[in-house]
């Protein structure tokens, strides 16, 4: 067997980051698309409740976005470390 060297390692774990902080992004994405939906229909079938509807998604979409930062932030570290 060849035994890879150090180099190689480091960019598989780059790649790996790299594909580990895309995925991170697209489920953010998808998620707070999802709340946003799901806001505008309960809001198109009960007018009445906009504002509690409109401030609840709003909180949700910012915790999935921290949650989302955090994990892109964890996924690049691991890729600087040595």
């Amino acid at each position: 067997m060849v035994e890879a060297n150090a180099t190689e390692w480091m960019g598989l774990a780059k790649m790996g980051a790299g594909i580990g902080a895309g995925l991170c992004a697209i489920g953010a994405g998808m998620g707070i698309g999802k709340i946003g939906a799901a806001a505008n229909e309960g809001i198109a079938r009960q007018p009445e409740a906009a504002g509690e509807i409109r401030g609840g998604s709003i909180i949700m979409a910012a915790l999935i976005e921290g949650v989302s930062l955090f994990a892109v932030v964890v996924t690049l570290l691991i890729a600087i470390a040595k």
